[in-house]
């Protein structure tokens, strides 16, 4: 049997995560894209041994979405339960990824979860549900790019306790890079240096700075032999812009950084 998927902890966020959870009190993660929050929350569910619902938020995230609608099949109309009713059913952990892009009624939907009733009423059903001890509602978004009209209300983030995260250290994410992807940490390591000049730009030529998770798509490529020009490319600078003059000063950056 496969253990929990594999992360490397910057702090005592692990420690915490199974305090919130042991209380029953909803979690809150901050931080830029590609960081390592899904994968965290992928680790924490599998060592706590909870099945796991993930939900991207997108702008047409709607709360029946989220807890469930009357659907026709077989000629009858019946109940089809979402992601969020499922999870708190099952006691699992719901993840709501990036939770400020969904429309506001969602946020109405979640408050009652994340106060002392723990509760979901499904107003369609005239069902209210009493989430288990082992339920955990966990959210995120990126405080980085958000703008004033999408994040969360300061009475909705008082309902959480937060985790704020970034990009590991170096050396940290080397190993992480070298263990996801196959590469030697030795091949690894300009690449994650490079990778650090690159989130010197975030704020000004680019919304966001090179993510872990494009580290790893790099290292990927490069150790199935992909050229380290074509892997940077594919995986450090198309996916970052599509203006043409910021692409060749990223392109400059990689010479100046790797020669």
């Amino acid at each position: 049997m496969s253990g929990p998927p594999f992360y490397l902890p910057a702090g005592n966020e692990c420690a915490l995560f199974e305090h919130a959870w042991r209380h029953r009190l909803p979690l809150l993660l901050k931080g830029p894209t590609g960081c390592g929050k899904t994968r965290f929350v992928a680790h924490m569910a599998a060592r706590l041994g909870r099945p796991l619902v993930t939900v991207s938020c997108h702008d047409d995230l709607t709360a029946a979405d989220l807890t469930g609608r009357f659907l026709l099949q077989g000629g009858e109309t019946v109940w089809v339960d979402g992601p969020l009713t499922r999870a708190v059913r099952a006691g699992g952990i719901c993840y709501l990824d990036e939770v400020v892009e969904a429309r506001k009624d969602v946020t109405v939907v979640l408050h009652p979860l994340t106060d002392d009733r723990r509760i979901l009423p499904l107003e369609r059903t005239g069902e209210t549900l009493a989430a288990p001890p082992e339920f955990m509602l966990v959210v995120s978004y990126n405080p980085g790019y958000q703008s004033l009209v999408k994040s969360l209300k300061p009475s909705t983030r008082q309902r959480f306790l937060a985790l704020s995260f970034d990009f590991p250290a170096p050396e940290p994410e080397i190993s992480v890079v070298a263990r996801e992807s196959g590469l030697p940490p030795e091949r690894v390591r300009p690449l994650v240096l490079l990778a650090g000049r690159l989130r010197a730009l975030a704020g000004q030529d680019l919304e966001e700075g090179a993510s872990t998770r494009l580290l790893v798509y790099a290292a990927t490529l490069i150790a199935d032999g992909v050229s380290l020009t074509d892997a940077i490319r594919a995986a450090l600078i198309e996916p970052l812009t599509d203006d043409i003059e910021v692409k060749r000063g990223l392109t400059e950056v990689v010479q100046a950084v790797l020669g």
